[in-house]
């Protein structure tokens, strides 16, 4: 009695501890309040430090209490770093990564770089001069510190074991531990009992099988890393209630204006960023498809009863036949614009190019008849292809060649398929897909037709100044 007492006092005190830090960091940043108030408090033994699963805030009492003592403002950090991974959802995406330790460093790396941008006396520490040599070689190499672009880095790059630890022990501020959890969890078929198992007396806890191999540390990490169906339903639902408070705060973080958001760092443009939509090309496409009846057997209006009945009473007589059309909702007019100006690395334009040839190759997404407007542009429109049938992408695809090299401006593509559309050259653009870096000159008059910028998601590109009316798209 006296030791569940002791129990309960330890976890209350560790609670409060953590709503205190809660509160000191509200009061600070009042637009993280409802990602802040999200995660309730739940003390578990079996870490060393504290951690969370998307759901609650895992913590061992005697680490919080010994951290809030000694370093008030880690506390703060570490409630708030452990925020961040829930904003990002790292805890979700973890399990599509081969290297579970290498993706927790990547992720421990990208929560304190923005960590370390913001301007709250509250989180501040000092900076070791490491951490900014870290900082400085990873944004020469990948740019923008995301998870993917700094877990495809370290995979290439392969470090030894002794700088791998010597990273860890530089950013690690939480117990990633209930992460793993989420994958180590079986699926609901494979929970359930199996039927000719019902029947069988149940096998004791305690029970050895001699014939069993298996090494015991693995049994036992099997049942630290349990998790009861409740709690899985909790985590996989909590996904959504995150995905929609960063958009959230991404949107208040645009309203609290442009002084109060400098203290954020990079906050701001990484949610944004993190936020964005992104979408293949097949599934864009759909924007610029149109209905129209195409030659071929239309299976799907195909009454088969009325064909089958005709040929058992009347002979080979059907009484319906297979339409000879159908309606079917493809691309038929679509212009692509290709940036070849300087800014656009060489090997950025050929991705630009193998993308485009391989959309253009998918017969299944354009009409027999077609009219593909290709424009390759820098500072003026240097080339115009136009495709009129599959064999024409083919050809095409096989002798891809670019013209340009120098500055970029984006109107005069706008200006020429206007002149193309009033000459007749152009009867129904439905659209307009403008591959390019981003650094130019855009246009200040929306169009009549869909326009959409499309950018190198693991490249250099500049999308903050593309107009309102225009849409962004990224690929891969």
């Amino acid at each position: 009695m006296e030791k569940l007492g002791m129990r309960q006092e330890l976890e209350n005190t560790g609670k409060k501890v953590l709503d205190a830090s809660r509160t000191e960091l509200y009061i600070a940043m009042r637009f993280m309040g409802e990602a802040l108030s999200s995660l309730s408090y739940e003390m578990d033994l079996t870490t060393t430090s504290v951690g969370t699963d998307a759901v609650s805030i895992r913590f061992n009492p005697s680490y919080v209490l010994q951290l809030f003592v000694e370093e008030p403002g880690k506390l703060n950090r570490t409630y708030l770093h452990m925020i961040l991974h829930c904003i990002f959802r790292h805890m979700y995406t973890s399990a599509s990564f081969s290297n579970e330790r290498l993706y927790d460093l990547c992720a421990d790396i990208v929560v304190e770089s923005i960590l370390d941008g913001m301007d709250y006396q509250c989180i501040y520490r000092i900076s070791s001069d490491y951490r900014d040599r870290v900082y400085e070689e990873l944004e020469n190499a990948v740019k923008v510190l995301t998870v993917e672009r700094l877990y495809k880095y370290f995979s290439e790059k392969e470090p030894d074991i002794f700088e791998l630890e010597k990273l860890e022990r530089e950013f690690f501020m939480d117990d990633h531990g209930f992460w793993t959890r989420l994958q180590d969890v079986p699926k609901d078929d494979e929970s359930k009992e199996k039927p000719d198992e019902k029947d069988k007396p149940p096998i004791p806890d305690d029970y050895e099988n001699p014939f069993d191999n298996k090494n015991k540390d693995d049994e036992q990490k099997k049942k630290e890393h349990y998790i009861s169906p409740r709690r899985l339903k909790q985590i996989q639902s909590k996904e959504k209630d995150w995905d929609k408070s960063a958009k959230r705060m991404q949107t208040e973080i645009e309203t609290i204006g442009r002084q109060a958001s400098d203290r954020l760092g990079k906050l701001g443009w990484i949610l944004k960023y993190q936020n964005t939509n992104r979408r293949d090309y097949k599934e864009f496409l759909e924007r610029f498809m149109v209905i129209r009846e195409e030659g071929g057997i239309d299976m799907d209006s195909f009454d088969y009863g009325m064909y089958c009945f005709g040929m058992e009473y009347y002979g080979n007589m059907p009484l319906i036949e297979e339409n000879e059309f159908r309606e079917v909702k493809k691309v038929q007019e679509l212009a692509i614009a290709i940036d070849t100006s300087a800014s656009c690395k060489d090997e950025l334009v050929q991705k630009f190019l193998d993308e485009t040839a391989s959309m253009l190759l998918r017969s299944e997404n354009f009409f027999q008849k077609i009219r593909i407007h290709i424009l390759q542009c820098d500072d003026q429109v240097q080339r115009i292809e136009r495709i009129e049938s599959v064999d024409d992408m083919k050809k095409y695809s096989d002798g891809i060649h670019v013209e340009g090299g120098f500055g970029t401006d984006f109107r005069p593509v706008f200006e020429k398929l206007q002149e193309l559309k009033e000459n007749g050259e152009i009867i129904n653009l439905k659209g307009l897909l403008y591959f390019t870096d981003g650094y130019g000159i855009y246009p200040e008059k929306p169009v009549e037709y869909d326009t959409a910028f499309v950018f190198p998601k693991d490249g250099d590109f500049d999308d903050e100044k593309v107009p309102d009316w225009a849409l962004k798209l990224y690929i891969q």
